[in-house]
Formats: structure tokens, C-alpha cells, sequence
């Protein structure tokens, strides 16, 4: 599935077309420069940098204003990034994968190793009692080639069971895989720890995989640009990724007011929201740059798993020199 879905990218759809005159009827310009930075996965604590950052000024202190854009998966981001609606995407390591097959991006900064923020969670009272019980199971994902369709095919693969042994189904938007799951019309969901946390605190959830805990050496989450900023406005690229940085130093010394934009941000409880704290701020990548076990581990995987043909040459795929710390 996430081959054919590489093989489509440059399909802008009706979603990203609309998204793009949304933001081109915008505001009237102002002093502060304008950068549409897009999400694939709204809740995800990993990427809440944009939303503290640009609520607290850090962003407006570097002399640009966000415009943040929410979307439901790796290939809906891509997408929006191809049809020019969004400058910035916070995406996922192996989105990568769209930039060998021509997606108009480049990788900017790795901000997340072990993929913490992603868990498989099946239902409390359900037949699946073990990672063992997964085989031919439906589990739902966000989209074809987001993050959580890659692990899901990725647990698979690692269990013996081919890539589709767990049978992984997009069913979008979080709020629609956990009605799916609540109403037993699937058996377990990769998702985002926000919406795992949720589903526990609920009663009918269980979290039965932490991927963070099996794959230790991984690329988790980058910052993408697209190809069009990276050529015309470099300074950009530089001021953003100076604010996050800063942005996530702030988070560490100030853990009340994140918790605070947490919870509206991620319409998580308190007691959600701080347990995300303690367990996830820990991996966010101090530094952005890309760890080379983690990229050799996604290149072969894009093999093992049919994406590509062959490992492609992964310093192509990304820069570090827009990070704050390169010489």
C-alpha cells in the first residue's frame, strides 16, 4: 500500500488545494514573516514545540509569525507540502521515503530517535492478549505511508509474518480509530501516546506495544522544508529551527505552562498531559541532527518492506546545514 502511495504523491488533494487558498486569503502582511508549518498528527507531544513556541513569542522573537496546520498522516503532509500550502512539515522518519521517490522536500533536522510517541493499543476486554495474537488481526493506522501504517507493516515483518501479516487499515483522524476500536470493529490501532493515554484513562483501552522500546537505534520524527523555501528563503529555515530549539529548552525549564498548552492543544486531562511530560520529553533531539544507525536502519527497511527497489544514498535526502549548531 505505501508504495502505490509513493507512486501517487504528486495527486494533490481536494484537501491540500483547499488548505492552500485558505492560507493565500490569510491575514494582511505585517512585520513578522509568514511560515505555514504543518502537522501530521495534531496531538503528537513530540512535535507541541510549534504551538508553546508560538504562544509564549519565541517564534515571534526570531521574526516569524506560524500559521499551523493540522493534518491526519505522513502522505496528507506531503501533500500539502507539494501543492505549496505548507513551508514546514513536522513529519516522520520514514517520510523520507517521498523525497527518493521526488516529493519536493528536503529533511532540515531529526527531532526524535526511538519512536516513543507511537504505541499499538488494543481493547481491554478483547482476543488480543499478546503481540503473539496479532497475526492476520486488522489494526488501523492514520493514512497509507504515514508513520503508523510503516510500523504497523514494520511489527509485522519483525514477528515473521511477512509485511501484511498484521492486516494495517487507514481509518484516518485519531477520534475515528479509537470508535472504531471502542466498538470492536478492529482489533488494536497504532497511534500517537496521546490518544493511547486517552484510551486507557477510559477503561477500554490497553497499550500492548511501546515501539520505543523495540526499535532503540530509529529516526522517528523531521523537520521537513520544502524544496521552494530551501531555494528562495534559507534564512528561513534557519530562523525557525533556532526558535525550535529554543522552544524545546523552554519546555524543559518551564514543565507547568507546557503542560498547560498540552492540554488544549491535545484536549488531553492534566494527569494525561503530565504523564506525556515525564515520558516523552526526554527523547525530543536537543540537537537536530541526524543519527547515522537510525538512517541506515530506515534505508534497509524501505527495502525489506518493498518501498524502494534499493537503499537509496539517505545524504540526499536530508541537511543539517540550516541547524543552529552546524560550522
Amino acid at each position: 500500500m505505501m508504495t502505490a502511495m509513493l507512486k501517487r504523491w504528486s495527486g494533490t488533494s481536494t484537501a491540500a488545494v483547499f488548505c492552500a487558498a485558505f492560507i493565500a486569503a490569510g491575514s494582511p502582511a505585517h512585520a513578522l514573516t509568514k511560515l505555514n508549518v504543518g502537522k501530521s498528527i495534531a496531538t503528537n507531544f513530540a512535535m507541541l514545540p510549534v504551538n508553546v513556541g508560538q504562544e509564549v513569542g519565541i517564534f515571534q522573537k526570531h521574526g516569524l509569525d506560524l500559521h499551523i496546520v493540522d493534518f491526519h498522516g505522513a502522505a496528507k503532509l506531503v501533500q500539502g507540502i507539494a501543492a505549496g500550502a505548507v513551508d514546514i512539515g513536522l513529519g516522520s522518519g520514514p517520510q523520507l521515503a517521498f523525497i527518493a521517490k521526488g516529493a519536493p522536500q528536503i529533511g532540515v533536522a531529526a527531532f526524535a530517535n526511538a519512536p516513543r510517541t507511537i504505541m499499538l493499543v488494543v481493547n481491554k476486554d478483547g482476543p488480543v492478549k499478546t503481540v503473539n495474537d496479532l497475526k492476520g488481526r486488522t489494526v488501523s493506522c492514520s493514512t497509507v505511508g504515514s508513520l503508523t501504517n510503516w510500523l504497523g507493516h514494520e511489527l509485522s515483518r519483525h514477528m515473521g509474518w511477512g509485511t501484511d501479516g498484521i492486516k494495517i487499515t487507514p481509518l484516518g483522524s485519531m477520534a475515528s480509530q479509537t470508535a472504531a476500536l471502542e466498538t470492536h470493529r478492529i482489533d488494536g490501532m497504532v497511534v500517537e501516546s496521546t490518544t493511547a493515554f486517552k484510551a486507557e484513562e477510559a477503561g477500554f483501552g490497553k497499550i500492548l506495544v511501546r515501539f520505543g522500546d523495540r526499535y532503540k537505534h530509529f529516526i522517528v520524527h523531521v523537520i521537513y522544508a520544502s524544496k521552494s523555501i530551501a531555494a528562495q528563503h534559507p534564512d528561513q529555515i534557519r530562523a525557525f529551527l533556532a526558535a525550535w530549539f529554543e522552544t524545546v529548552d523552554y519546555m524543559n525549564s518551564h514543565k507547568e505552562k507546557t503542560i498547560e498548552i498540552a492540554e488544549k492543544v491535545a484536549d488531553m486531562s492534566p494527569s494525561i498531559a503530565e504523564k506525556s511530560y515525564d515520558e516523552l520529553m526526554p527523547m525530543i533531539n536537543r540537537k537536530g541532527n541526524f543519527d547515522p544507525q537510525g538512517l541506515a536502519v530506515l534505508a534497509k527497511s524501505f527495502v525489506d518492506m518493498h518501498i524502494l527497489p534499493k537503499e537509496p544514498n539517505m545524504s540526499e535526502l536530508y541537511t543539517e546545514k540550516y541547524l543552529p549548531n552546524a560550522k
